[in-house]
């Protein structure tokens, strides 16, 4: 995989890269939007901890695929609140590390069911 950052376009705002190359064989995971549900089924309390969660979440299935933070090429985060826009980006930065997928964030009226706060999904892929 190989970052994509043009040096003739302003460069990324944030942790992320503006595109992803990915050439030849591997394995590519689509990992359905992870909201902040613990594994008891209970949600998390605040957005924060619901952002922590569905993070954490992601992870675990990323694992389970025997992949990690490095092999994530595209993340959309959604939350309903923008003035919750600060606490997420320590948080994301935790679990990516020095990874850089290409990134998308909205902010939306609103997620499946009201007390969801934040939701994430993403794309990765580990070549053979």
């Amino acid at each position: 995989m190989r970052q994509i950052n043009p040096r003739n376009i302003a460069p990324p705002v944030g942790a992320y890269s503006h595109g992803m190359e990915v050439r030849g064989g591997g394995q590519w995971l689509h990992v359905a939007g992870q909201i902040g549900v613990a594994a008891d089924g209970e949600l998390c309390e605040g957005f924060e901890a619901q952002v922590r969660q569905a993070w954490a979440n992601l992870m675990v299935v990323l694992a389970d695929a025997g992949m990690d933070a490095s092999h994530l090429v595209k993340v959309n985060s959604f939350l309903v609140d923008a003035a919750h826009l600060p606490l997420l980006g320590p948080v994301r930065q935790g679990f990516l590390g020095t990874a850089r997928p290409a990134s998308t964030l909205l902010v939306v009226q609103a997620l499946a069911r009201p007390q969801w706060l934040f939701e994430v999904d993403a794309v990765a892929f580990k070549p053979d």
